[in-house]
């Protein structure tokens, strides 16, 4: 399906802002622990609310996305959760808090799930979902950049106003210029999943698991570790920038030159690599390379995992569940990760992260086997 240029920037533009978390957790999670007060668990279990808001959405939605008005979910999706999250700028206690970052996971989760189904019918939705992964790219050298000054001037509410102020643009957006695929025929939508499809999807979860238990608290690692404040914050400016220019401009023009099971095979054994280094690493010329380049990992095998994905599944369901399996391992990262460092400190989330990739190492190579 074609969308015309109108078409794709709304599509990248809501892309952005239903994986805010992928961006901003590190901030989020150091905003909450340092400016609301609470304890590392409790700010990885709000975090880990929204993502199960997300998870629960998507799950929902997804097997419908043919069934649905998809235009209409994204904008109303996107537009409570600006809502709730210009609500949560006027809290400060943990109750209140917690149930406003579960329902705003649920609206994002439900227009994030009419947003990758729809990317999953265009013509080429490796190369589609590529171009998103440069916006979300452009997006968080620009966040990562302006956002925690603001909170430094203004206070944590900062945070949750920008939050609102994303998911209004996107509401906007995708109300003017969003252009939905409609059903696709009966008998491809009706189709159960493949094994391999599953298998793709228990390997990506387990990825992203991986990613949000150990990216989650890169700002507090940081700081643990006796780097200037300053000095990290530089690093989460200059992964923006890795991620802007490295991870989906590559996964694009590599669409072709590498096999897709070949990247996601591959994908987890690095994280792992780079997870030890973020967890373990004590001097700031060997943490810093590593926490920059941390994200772009997990963008480039996902992309290649989207683009599988989408040619394995035609109805778009699959894809259109990736908020899910992307946030089932996210929503249980940041409080895994929480209780893990405040229990046994933060070496352990990097031993933990090889266990998990493994895993996932071995659900993707049996996909491949299935396919």
């Amino acid at each position: 399906m074609k969308f015309g240029i109108p078409g794709v920037a709304a599509l990248i533009v809501a892309h952005v802002a239903g994986m805010i978390d992928l961006v901003a957790l590190p901030i989020w999670v150091g905003a909450l622990q340092e400016r609301f007060g609470l304890s590392l668990q409790q700010s990885g279990g709000l975090v880990t609310l929204f993502l199960l808001g997300v998870v629960l959405a998507s799950v929902t939605v997804a097997p419908r996305f043919n069934r649905i008005i998809q235009k209409r979910v994204a904008v109303t999706g996107f537009a409570v959760a600006a809502l709730v999250f210009f609500a949560a700028s006027t809290q400060t206690a943990f109750a209140p808090l917690a149930g406003l970052h579960g329902l705003a996971g649920v609206a994002v989760g439900s227009a994030l799930s009419m947003i990758h189904g729809t990317i999953g019918r265009a013509e080429n939705p490796h190369r589609l979902f590529a171009f998103a992964g440069m916006g979300l790219g452009f997006f968080a050298v620009i966040f990562l950049g302006v956002v925690p000054q603001i909170m430094i001037a203004a206070g944590g509410a900062a945070l949750f106003l920008s939050f609102a102020v994303v998911m209004a643009v996107a509401a906007g957006v995708t109300a003017l210029f969003l252009k939905a695929p409609g059903a696709a025929p009966e008998a491809v939508d009706r189709a159960p999943f493949s094994r391999a499809v599953w298998l793709l999807i228990v390997g990506i979860s387990l990825m992203t698991f991986n990613q949000a238990m150990v990216f989650s608290f890169v700002e507090v690692i940081g700081s643990a570790r006796g780097f200037a404040k300053e000095a990290v914050l530089g690093v989460l400016i200059a992964l923006g920038f890795v991620n802007l220019f490295l991870p989906a401009p590559l996964a694009a023009v590599l669409e072709k030159r590498l096999n897709g099971f070949s990247v996601v095979q591959s994908g987890p054994a690095v994280q792992a690599a780079l997870a030890l280094a973020v967890t373990m690493a004590t001097v700031f010329p060997l943490w810093a390379p590593a926490a920059a380049v941390f994200v772009a990992v997990q963008i480039f095998t996902h992309t290649f995992a989207f683009g599988l994905l989408a040619r394995i599944d035609t109805s778009g369901r699959a894809v259109a569940a990736t908020p899910a399996m992307l946030m089932i391992g996210s929503a249980f990262g940041p409080f895994i990760g929480g209780a893990l460092s405040q229990n046994l400190g933060f070496p352990a989330l990097g031993l933990a992260a090889v266990g998990v990739a493994v895993l996932s190492i071995l659900s993707f190579n049996r996909a491949k086997a299935s396919a």
